[in-house]
């Protein structure tokens, strides 16, 4: 018996009868032989850690665009304590946590330059629409390794795809990295929005903090204490009723107070702006992009979707590297 189907038989033994063991995977698009150390969704989190994509999350925006401050959240933070809080409620309902970390690392992939607001900018100029949510899935399928993809199992895939609100994950490990987005984003982003002056501990509703707590901390542990306890020997994962209504309102407020806030989104117009030149200059010159999007076209893929890949893919810092190399004059040298 190898390392690998000794960990299934333990999967087997140990997690919950909901849980979505290894061994019953729907598999990969295209078939490759089992490892004989790690199940599928191991191997599907370690391609997911060692992809292009996801280095780049570093130098993608989460709320404040382009922080100078060493301690404000970017996307591969965020995406880190997403995971973070998944496992943690993964582990304690017997869930599969390989499956659970593996969606959450890849949830974000898709993820633009300037967070939300070059996701805006790009669906607003590309007939063929843009989310982030399939740009992610379009990442792991399509576009890391240069075009081959990385072959991830239907169940990541699936998680990956319908991680947003309005998402239906096919399995509860999905369903669990879904909550936990929203159970990081909306606290790190207080405690990110309190860090730039534009929101106080005291200014949060008290109603909301009788419920949830008086701290991140104590908002964090009550959300998965309360996800824990409504789940457990369900095949479902959930939170109370008025648990759950007190963290839409919370993220409501957030949007009211610091998502939309000017002096947070002051830099937002400029950005997507910004975008919507490169992709007009892109699609005008299809041969200024690296080889690798071109063979894409080759393959038959639309031309519009390919530059939405490669503006999607850039971090902040390179998105306007480019742009000034493109659109700023430079002072004659000689």
């Amino acid at each position: 018996m190898t390392i690998r189907e000794m960990a299934e038989l333990r999967e087997e033994e140990y997690f919950s009868t909901f849980a979505s063991l290894s061994r019953n995977s729907r598999g990969r698009d295209v078939f490759e032989e089992q490892c004989d150390i790690r199940p599928v969704y191991q191997r599907d989190r370690d391609r997911i850690l060692h992809s292009k994509a996801f280095r780049r999350l570093k130098h993608k925006t989460q709320v404040f665009l382009t922080p100078q401050g060493d301690h404000y959240r970017t996307r591969l933070t965020h995406t880190l304590e997403v995971s973070q809080t998944a496992r943690t409620i993964a582990r304690a309902l017997r869930m599969n946590e390989d499956l659970t970390e593996a969606i959450a690392l890849g949830h974000d992939l898709g993820h633009t330059p300037f967070g939300h607001s070059g996701e805006s900018a790009l669906n607003e100029v590309c007939p063929l629409g843009f989310t982030h949510f399939e740009q992610s899935l379009r990442v792991v399928e399509l576009l890391e390794k240069k075009g081959r993809g990385l072959n991830l199992t239907w169940e990541v895939r699936d998680g990956i795809l319908n991680h947003r609100t309005a998402g239906s994950p096919s399995t509860l490990e999905g369903k669990i990295v879904r909550l936990s987005d929203k159970i990081a984003y909306i606290n790190h982003d207080i405690d990110d929005a309190e860090r730039a002056g534009i929101l106080t501990e005291e200014e949060i509703p008290l109603e909301y903090r009788r419920i949830l707590g008086y701290t991140i901390r104590e908002r964090l542990n009550t959300l998965i204490h309360d996800i824990v306890r409504n789940s457990e020997g369900r095949p479902d994962i959930i939170m109370s009723p008025h648990m759950e209504k007190a963290m839409q309102d919370l993220r409501h407020f957030m949007f009211e107070h610091v998502y939309k806030n000017p002096k947070a989104k002051s830099e937002e117009s400029k950005a997507k702006n910004m975008l919507r030149e490169l992709y007009g200059y892109y699609s005008r010159h299809l041969d200024a992009m690296p080889a690798e999007y071109l063979e894409l076209i080759d393959r038959g893929e639309a031309e519009e979707r390919v530059v939405c890949d490669y503006i999607a893919g850039m971090t902040d810092q390179y998105s306007m590297a480019r742009f000034s190399e493109l659109f700023i004059p430079k002072a004659w040298q000689y």
